[in-house]
C-alpha cells in the first residue's frame, strides 16, 4: 500500500506539471517505469477512475465548477449546523477542546500514545489520548522524528509513549471506517486558539466530495476580510484528513497550499470525488 501511494503521488505530480500538454497514457506510465496496462490498473485501483478522467480534475475550470456546485450544499450545512449529505461524517467525529488550564499546564498528567502507520496516502503519524486523537500527520518516512518533536512541543509535560498496538485500532478506524466493527465516533482532542477552533469546526461541515475556498469560510465565520487568517489557521490544523483542510482551495480554483504536500492533497480529493460519484 505505501509503495502504491508513492507511485500514485509520482503520477499525480507528473500529471499536474504536464496537464497543459495532455500527456498520453504511455507517456505517464513511462515516467513510473510501468507498462501502460499495469499503470492503468494501479491508478484505477487507487482513484477509481482512469488517469485521463483524473486529469480533468486538475484543471482550474473544473475546480471552479466544483466550487460553485459545493456552495449551495455548504450554505445549507452552515445554516442547519449539519453537513447535509455528509451528516454521517459529523456523527462519526466528535471534538473536544482542551481547557485554558490544560493548555497552560502543557499536558500535566496526560498520557499520549503515538506511532507511525502505513495508510492509503502514505505514512501517517498518530497520537492518541483517552479523550481522543490529538495529532494526525502525514510524514514522508517512518524514521522522521519531527512529528514526535512537534508533539512534545505542544504537550511538553505530557507522558509520551510509542505504542503501535494501541494506535493500530484507531488508525484503522480513521482510514477504513466502512470496515470498522462498530460505529463508535472518532474523538478529537484539540489544542488551539478560539479562532483556530472555529475554523477547524467549520472544516468539519464540508462533506466529502465538496470543496470550498478560504474566502467562503471567512465569510461564514462572520469575518469576510479574514481570508488570510483562515488560511493560517488551516495551515496549523493538527489533525489531517479527519479535519478536512484538503477540501479548501483558492477562490480562483487554484489548488492552494497543503501542509502535507500538494500531490497528497490531490490524491485525497481524487478519492473523495470518485467515491461521491459511485
Amino acid at each position: 500500500m505505501p509503495d502504491d501511494y508513492q507511485r500514485i503521488a509520482q503520477a499525480i505530480h507528473f500529471l499536474r506539471e504536464a496537464a497543459p500538454e495532455q500527456p498520453s497514457l504511455d507517456r505517464i506510465a513511462a515516467q513510473l517505469g510501468l507498462s501502460p496496462y499495469h499503470f492503468q490498473r494501479l491508478f484505477r485501483r487507487f482513484a477509481g477512475v482512469s488517469p485521463k478522467r483524473f486529469l480533468q480534475h486538475l484543471t482550474t475550470e473544473h475546480a471552479k465548477q466544483l466550487l460553485q456546485q459545493s456552495t449551495s450544499i455548504l450554505d445549507t450545512s452552515f445554516h442547519v449546523g449539519l453537513s447535509g449529505p455528509g451528516r454521517l461524517h459529523d456523527l462519526l467525529v466528535n471534538v473536544e477542546a482542551v481547557t485554558p488550564g490544560e493548555y497552560k499546564s502543557g499536558g500535566v498528567d496526560l498520557h499520549i500514545d503515538y506511532a507511525v502507520h502505513p495508510t492509503p496516502f502514505g505514512q501517517c503519524f498518530i497520537a492518541i489520548t483517552e479523550r481522543g486523537i490529538c495529532r494526525l500527520e502525514f510524514i514522508d518516512s517512518p524514521a522522521d522524528q519531527s512529528a514526535v518533536q512537534r508533539l512534545q512541543k505542544s504537550w511538553p509535560k505530557a507522558l509520551l509513549k510509542e505504542d503501535r498496538v494501541k494506535t493500530e485500532a484507531v488508525i484503522q478506524q480513521v482510514f477504513n471506517r466502512d470496515q470498522s466493527p462498530d460505529n463508535k465516533p472518532l474523538l478529537l482532542l484539540l489544542q488551539g486558539t478560539n479562532f483556530q477552533l472555529k475554523v477547524w469546526q467549520a472544516l468539519l461541515k464540508i462533506p466529502p466530495g465538496c470543496i470550498t475556498s478560504y474566502g467562503y469560510l471567512a465569510e461564514k465565520l462572520g469575518q469576510p476580510s479574514a481570508g488570510r487568517a483562515v488560511g493560517t489557521a488551516i495551515g496549523n490544523n493538527p489533525i489531517s484528513y479527519l479535519i478536512p483542510c484538503h477540501r479548501v482551495l483558492r477562490g480562483d480554483g487554484g489548488i492552494g497550499g497543503y501542509r502535507w504536500g500538494i500531490d497528497r492533497k490531490l490524491a485525497i480529493l481524487a478519492k473523495e470525488f470518485c467515491e461521491k460519484q459511485i
